[in-house]
């Protein structure tokens, strides 16, 4: 039995709106080639310019692993060659990086069902430049060069994890914070968060064993896959007796393996040296207050929170803290029923159900409207009205069936829900007097199954199957009652106007 070591090395895109060391534009997408100058394409006699917003935000992601924030941070360059690297090196951090030694705690299920509850230490956190993208078609490499010297974060964790389980949720869990931060959009399939990944076996009390890297994993699924299937590619040549070698793999989605990519380079094979021309970045009282102002709740806190203010169940929090913009909508919606309700207090049982509303129905509305759920706040069913139809539900106002119709014509219309409960006349009604009037209606209209009824209630009890026909019988003349009043009748007082009718 082997013992597993597993460090991922995170590369995040950050949300400047230019490059990170020239004032290029940085965006995904853009016609090739038309996001460059002679800075990011490394015509010799330029010089670099730090993008400060970028420096905000790697060191808005330090603060939320845990990292401290030193006070030097320094560029070096990572020499190396390859086509897609203009200058044949890299403007990067090794020495003193922007975030070093911190944490982040994982909680949750792995694919397996198994529960995960781990601490994965935070070796650093460094800003770079990317590099361009190399487009190989049939015998022919084709180079854009819009991606090189995007801001570029790498968050590196020291080999903690045990497990491609582990790691998935580590990427699940990473990419969940730097949405919630707004400093990455987390598009794995655009290669705005990709991962390297390390693993290593050895017996149990031996230590790191030979390092393999997998290299630019695009998915947390592949992370998981890439990784397993590599422990068990160790194993099986630790047990033949074989020597793993330290090397670079690439993970074969078709196949569901690794390949040979090259040999691994150490440190000292990059060669790096002090970037002559970057001053050392010594972050001020504002600029570090101006990082703290901009943090914010994270998922993990927000979900414990709301489990605690709210009632929720566990799963519906977390299920609303996956995005922080369906979080906020709720939370919005939250206190705008504290604020419209007569009586202060309790609103669990109101939140409680627009969670289960959020979280089906208008997820679903969402859906057929073709909305992303980043777009929720120019959703015409905004937090006012849905805190509206809530509190008239609550009221008994109007019927649960009639506030879904209701979401939907708020959707649809752009309509506020008291005008559309108005002009259908949905109010419920609650009078006992006016429902026993729509009760003798359909007891005449039903007389044989009004018969049957009363004859089972006079009949003596115990009969065989007579409890359930009663229960059927008194459900279908309670539903008459309902259609009778187009759904606006109060349910439970149909009800005892129809026992009492009997």
């Amino acid at each position: 039995m082997y013992q597993s070591f597993i460090g991922l090395e995170v590369h995040i895109h950050l949300l400047t709106r230019t490059k990170v060391f020239c004032r290029c534009r940085s965006a995904f997408g853009d016609e090739p080639n038309t996001n460059v100058c002679p800075v990011c394409l490394g015509y010799p006699g330029v010089l670099p310019t730090l993008n400060i917003e970028a420096m905000r935000m790697g060191c808005m992601v330090a603060r939320s692993l845990n990292c401290t924030i030193p006070p030097q941070t320094w560029f070096e360059r990572k020499q190396y060659f390859y086509p897609d690297m203009t200058k044949n090196y890299q403007i990067s951090q090794f020495a003193s990086p922007l975030g070093q030694q911190g944490c982040l705690v994982l909680e949750g299920r792995g694919t397996d069902g198994k529960q995960i509850t781990k601490k994965v230490r935070i070796k650093e956190c460094h800003l770079e430049e990317d590099a361009g993208k190399m487009i190989h078609t049939g015998t022919v490499s084709l180079l854009d060069y819009n991606r090189a010297g995007v801001s570029l974060l790498e968050i590196v964790t020291e080999p903690d994890m045990e497990s491609g389980e582990e790691a998935e949720l580590f990427i699940q869990t990473l990419r969940r914070m730097v949405r919630y931060l707004g400093v990455c959009d987390g598009n794995m399939e655009e290669g705005s968060l990709r991962a390297d990944a390390n693993v290593s076996i050895n017996l149990p009390g031996k230590g790191l064993g030979k390092k393999v890297e997998i290299k630019n994993l695009n998915s947390s699924r592949f992370v998981r896959l890439g990784l397993n299937y590599e422990i068990r590619r160790q194993e099986e040549m630790l047990d033949a007796g074989k020597t793993v070698v330290q090397e670079t793999r690439l993970w074969n989605e078709n196949r569901d393996e690794t390949f040979p990519m090259r040999q691994k380079e150490n440190a000292q094979d990059y060669r790096y040296f002090p970037e002559p021309d970057l001053p050392v970045f010594c972050p001020d009282e504002p600029f570090l207050k101006s990082v703290e102002n901009a943090l914010v709740e994270l998922p993990r806190d927000r979900t414990v929170r709301m489990i605690k203010e709210y009632g929720l169940s566990a799963e519906q929090a977390e299920l609303i803290c996956d995005e922080k913009t369906g979080a906020d909508y709720f939370e919005a919606a939250a206190a705008e029923i504290k604020k419209q309700m007569e009586a202060k207090g309790e609103i669990s049982g109101q939140a409680v159900r627009i969670a289960n509303w959020f979280l089906s129905d208008i997820k679903h509305i969402l859906n057929q409207k073709g909305m992303a759920l980043k777009d929720i706040g120019s959703f015409a069913l905004n937090p006012r009205r849905l805190a509206a139809l809530a509190v008239m539900l609550g009221a008994g106002r109007i019927t649960g069936k009639l506030a879904k119709q209701c979401m939907e014509i708020i959707a649809a219309e752009d309509r506020d829900p008291e005008e559309i409960v108005r002009a259908n006349n949905w109010e419920q009604l609650a009078d006992p007097a006016k429902i026993a009037e729509v009760v003798r209606t359909v007891f005449a209209a039903e007389k044989k199954t009004a018969a049957e009824l009363r004859a089972i209630i006079a009949a003596a009890s115990g009969v065989p199957g007579s409890e359930k026909r009663k229960k059927t019988l008194t459900a279908y003349l309670v539903g008459k009652v309902l259609a009778a009043t187009g759904g606006r009748a109060d349910p439970k007082i149909a009800g005892i106007q129809v026992e009492e009718m009997l």
